[in-house]
This record gives C-alpha cells, sequence and structure tokens, in this order.
C-alpha cells in the first residue's frame, strides 16, 4: 500500500504532547481528525518524534499508509480544517519501507531564552532575568558535545536499552535578542534537553564549575541534573534523512 510522509509543525501550547492521549487534545489527534474529515476514512498515524505537553516544534513528521489518492490541491483543505497551532507544510510519497522515526538520522532541537519582560514571548521561550557569562555557556556547550552516556539527564522510569547518544552539534548563541542553545544528535532521551539547558545555565550563572558538570555527566545519576526548564522554552527545530530517501521525496500530483 502506498506510504506517505506528512511534514508538521505546531505550536504546542495547548496540547498534551504530541501522541494520542485518551481523553486529551494532542498533536496526533488534531491531525488524524482533520484527516478522517477531509478523506472519510481513519487513519493510522506514526511519529518520528515525541514533544512533551507544552513543547513545540517547526519541523516533526508522521508516516501513514492509504489506497487513496491525495492531491497537492487538499493540503489546503487540511489545513483549513486543523485549529491555527498546527500546520502540514508538505506530504510525500515515499517508498513503501521508510519509517518516519527509524529512518531518522538525527533530530536537532533549541531552547530559546529571553532576559526582559515580553508579552510576545512567554509561550515561545523561557523569560530567565538572572545575569549569566555567556564564554562559560560555551564551554558547558563544548563539554557535552564530548560525552556520550547521559544517563544523568534522562527523566527516572524512561524506558530504554541504552542511555548513549552521539551530539553532533551542541552550542549556545544570540538570534533577536534571544539566548539560544541548539543540539543536534542521533537521539535523545526523555527530558534530556530540559535537563541540559537547567544544569548548563548553573554553569552560567556560576553556581556550578566546567568541572563540577563533568562529574555530574560522569555519575549517571540524574538527581543531580536541573530538569526545571519549563516545556513553552523547547523547540523541535529539524527531523533529519538520509539523502537517499529525501531524494525520493515525491511530491503530490495536482489533481
Amino acid at each position: 500500500m502506498p506510504r506517505y510522509f506528512l511534514e508538521l509543525a505546531y505550536k504546542g501550547t495547548a496540547y498534551s504532547g504530541f501522541q494520542v492521549q485518551p481523553g486529551r487534545a494532542t498533536v496526533q489527534s488534531e491531525v488524524e481528525k482533520a484527516l478522517q474529515v477531509l478523506f472519510k476514512q481513519a487513519f493510522e498515524l506514526t511519529g518520528s518524534s515525541r514533544t512533551d505537553a507544552g513543547v513545540h516544534a517547526k519541523q516533526n513528521f508522521f508516516h501513514f499508509d492509504t489506497g487513496q489518492a491525495i492531491y497537492s490541491r487538499q493540503l489546503y483543505n487540511l489545513n483549513a480544517l486543523l485549529p491555527p497551532d498546527i500546520v502540514v507544510k508538505g506530504i510525500y510519497r515515499v517508498p513503501e519501507t521508510a519509517h518516519s522515526r527509524f529512518d531518522a538520522v538525527s533530530r536537532e532541537y533549541q531552547y530559546f531564552i529571553y532576559h526582559s519582560k515580553d508579552p510576545f514571548l512567554t509561550d515561545r521561550a523561557w523569560r530567565y532575568p538572572y545575569p549569566l557569562d555567556r564564554e562559560l555557556l560555551q564551554q558547558a556547550a563544548v563539554v557535552v558535545a564530548g560525552h556520550r552516556d547521559f544517563t544523568s539527564f534522562s527523566k527516572r522510569n524512561t524506558q530504554v536499552k541504552t542511555f548513549l547518544c552521539t551530539i553532533e552539534h551542541s552550542e549556545w548563541t544570540v538570534q533577536g535578542g534571544r539566548l539560544v542553545y541548539t543540539v543536534r544528535a542521533n537521539r535523545f532521551l526523555r527530558g534530556m534537553v530540559r535537563g541540559l539547558v537547567g544544569t548548563m545555565l548553573k554553569v552560567g550563572r556560576k553556581q556550578l564549575s566546567i568541572n563540577e558538570l563533568n562529574a555530574i555527566i560522569e555519575a549517571r545519576d540524574c538527581a543531580l541534573a536541573d530538569f526545571s526548564s519549563p516545556a513553552q522554552g523547547l523547540f523541535l527545530a529539524a527531523v533529519n534523512y538520509p539523502e537517499a530517501l529525501t531524494r525520493q521525496f515525491l511530491p503530490l500530483n495536482n489533481g
């Protein structure tokens, strides 16, 4: 049966996360509902990356199978059915073996922080009014990228076989007056980015030294990390697939 990748972006403020949860509004449930209204059939979506309640995404993916023809003009109709905080950016025909989750080679997250009160950023960044040493923050980001075992930055009761992650990029920058942490890795653990941000900010405030940050990572104890960074500052920025697969993303027919 033909398989499709659905690319979307969303503001997660109003949702109890990405994946379907009984009795709760989620991004997946809204997209499935809109697809069912448009195509008059139920769709079973498989997501590439879960995001927690209140977390946003500039890019995420689902895949689904259907024998029903899908045309480019229906993208407008689908977005008209979706709430204003979710947008479908594209639907692509892919090989029937393609998997939105397992074929991803890396994911990139960004965490946004602002200093002074700003009513336009309250649900899309974290107001952090304390002075920060940006040089120390960047040193912390480099230290983080030098490790592979992130047990200390995984929340408890996480059912994973390994806590090993390969971080490809870890950097603090300033964008549009906001402090931004960008991290790209082959995989992420539950709560990992928010734990890294909260702990590195303590380094930036000189409450932790670089050596103490190293010790927290090497201790493999999540009780030592700071997971206080709230959800609204976190964005899933990109889900990356092998070029050999993306070359096979076929645009929809005009219909």
